[in-house]
């Protein structure tokens, strides 16, 4: 099961000061609300996506309540598909009619939320 870049959500309560802070670990950003038209920045809330080697992380400011655990994998609907035969149950799922960008949302036995975000 390729599950793709794995990446963790940070919510953070200051995205300039969480930048920082990360950018001394050699992260530096990739993408954000400052250079995406269709996912801008708002007063209320602000992020950034940062990269180091293989390492991803996102700072999400204002967005969602908690942290969350993000894989990427290039075709999430067998993937989904596998876990629900396993007994694995969904949040939200991916429409299994469809093709292209989709995502499902899990969690796991302690509450952490696991997003499966399909790009293409």
């Amino acid at each position: 099961m390729d599950l793709g870049q794995f990446s963790v959500s940070l919510a953070v309560k200051d995205v300039s000061a969480s930048l920082e802070f990360y950018q001394k670990f050699g992260f530096e950003v990739i993408d954000g609300g400052h250079m995406n038209e269709a996912f801008a920045d708002s007063d209320a809330q602000k992020w950034r996506i940062l990269k180091n080697d293989s390492a991803a992380i996102g700072l999400f400011q204002g967005m969602f309540e908690d942290n969350i655990l993000t894989f990427n994998p290039e075709d999430l609907r067998p993937i989904q598909k596998t876990l629900k035969e396993s007994g694995v149950e969904f949040v939200s799922e991916a429409d299994m009619d469809t093709t292209g960008p989709c995502s499902a949302v899990l969690t796991d036995p302690d509450g952490n939320t696991i997003l499966l975000d399909q790009h293409y």
